[in-house]
């Protein structure tokens, strides 16, 4: 029987063995901190492209600018609803791994069950 982090049957080893042995899974909460960290650099490239679009202007070359910083722009929303929907996918791929191991653990608990019922019925 493995033993999962809201064991309590058999004693805790730590946080650190549940993370080691993929029993609990951390990056779940980090997620946050890498959706807004990647949204910054998409960020940062739709600033490069209205930098290079100001820099065609300045060279005179209005309709090369326009289109550097529309297309600029279309990548930048691109690029952001690609991000959006890798992260939601982790999001969703992490939810439903919890909710398996919620299942194993009800599962193994009604085993568990199941084998006591058995045992005590027979001693009777």
């Amino acid at each position: 029987m493995r033993r999962t982090a809201k064991d309590t049957t058999t004693p805790s080893r730590g946080a650190f063995w549940d993370i080691l042995t993929f029993d609990r899974l951390f990056a779940g909460a980090l997620i946050h901190l890498v959706y807004w960290a990647g949204l910054g650099i998409i960020a940062l490239l739709g600033f490069f492209a209205i930098g290079a679009a100001a820099g065609l202007a300045l060279h005179n070359s209005w309709p090369l600018a326009i289109a550097a910083l529309l297309g600029g722009i279309l990548v930048m929303l691109a690029l952001g609803l690609i991000w959006r929907a890798a992260c939601e996918f982790y999001v969703a791929i992490s939810r439903i791994s919890d909710d398996l191991n919620a299942l194993r653990r009800n599962d193994e608990a009604a085993a568990q069950a199941r084998k006591t019922a058995a045992i005590t019925s027979a001693a009777d």
